[in-house]
């Protein structure tokens, strides 16, 4: 039985704006899965859905099955006893995540009060050992967030996330707004705790480079759906999506000069999830969509070995059609 198995997911708001629609992803224990996109494209909302942390009124569909427990079915009660234990979430922007008139080492011992997991002499205890694992020392325990820098604070709620040992670790955007060398040092300290303690993690972030290189396997997300899955290195150096080609085209690539002094973009902006276009999503920017593009969506298909693409062209037998020029 997996860690996690995601199964037809989908989330929609209120005024109708499809946020996600049908995700299916797997996740086992000891694994690393990366979803990238662009801002837009649903890789937050997935990752509320997954602890039910969406907004009233929003209406989700399918499973979120860990360890066989369906998430979206379970009564309230059940869904406070999972978060912290059985799965953590790290916010991005910790500063706005954390509780700016509470000490920190307080915040740190609250799930594990809330869940029954130590005495209060004991939650300090642990409060302050997080710390030192996350490379800040125990006596900063007594200090507010606005004492701490953008770095520190991170490590914070990354302690946070580990107080009740989950089995399940969601970082969502873990290292954003963070300079090069802390953000090393974030993915570095994300890591090890993944090997030492066996948990699965989801990772979430818009850079598929930082992606790449932390995640055994990658999913890129665009207007809600996954259009490509597979091994992060293959995800990432031979993308088969034309969205996942030009995600990993923007980033240039140490020791290329090809890529380094002619990056390219994509121009456009994904699709309004309330008014999202007919067929496949990606086509009014897609450089090499059919004409069929437009008006047929395309699943996700082989694409290669352990790996899926949603794109007509991975297909064996797509039709032999001239690309037409994409319309940003």
């Amino acid at each position: 039985m997996s860690l996690l198995e995601i199964r037809d997911l989908t989330v929609t708001y209120p005024g109708g704006a499809a946020a996600v629609r049908g995700v299916d992803l797997r996740l086992e224990a000891g694994r690393k899965l990366g979803i990238a996109g662009e801002s837009g494209c649903g890789k937050s909302t997935l990752a509320l859905a997954l602890l039910r942390l969406l907004p009233a009124g929003t209406r989700t569909g399918g499973q979120v099955l860990l360890e066989g427990e369906d998430v979206l079915a379970m009564k309230w009660g059940r869904v406070r006893a999972v978060r912290w234990a059985g799965a953590s979430i790290v916010f991005q922007g910790a500063m706005h995540s954390l509780n700016p008139v509470h000490r920190i080492g307080d915040q740190i011992a609250e799930p594990l009060l809330l869940h029954g997991r130590a005495t209060p002499a004991g939650a300090r205890k642990r409060a302050g050992d997080l710390l030192e694992r996350v490379g800040l020392p125990a006596s900063r325990a007594t200090a507010y967030p606005h004492e701490l820098s953008g770095g520190q604070r991170q490590r914070v709620m990354i302690a946070m996330a580990l107080a009740c040992d989950p089995r399940l670790i969601i970082a969502d955007e873990p290292t954003t707004a963070l300079d090069v060398m802390i953000q090393a040092q974030i993915l570095r300290l994300i890591e090890e705790s993944v090997a030492d303690h066996d948990v699965g993690l989801i990772m979430i972030s818009h850079d598929l480079t930082v992606l790449a290189d932390t995640c055994d396997r990658l999913a890129v997300m665009y207007a809600g759906r996954i259009v490509e899955e597979g091994p992060a290195d293959l995800v990432y150096g031979a993308a088969r999506h034309p969205y996942a080609q030009a995600l990993s085209a923007a980033f240039p690539r140490v020791g290329d000069p090809a890529s380094r002094f002619a990056p390219r973009g994509l121009p456009g902006d994904p699709p309004d999830p309330v008014a999202l276009p007919a067929g496949c999503a990606f086509h009014p920017r897609c450089p090499v969509a059919l004409e069929s593009c437009a008006a047929q969506d395309q699943p996700l298909r082989a694409a290669g070995a352990d790996r899926h693409a949603a794109c007509v062209r991975v297909a064996p037998d797509h039709p032999l059609e001239e690309a037409r020029p994409s319309t940003p």
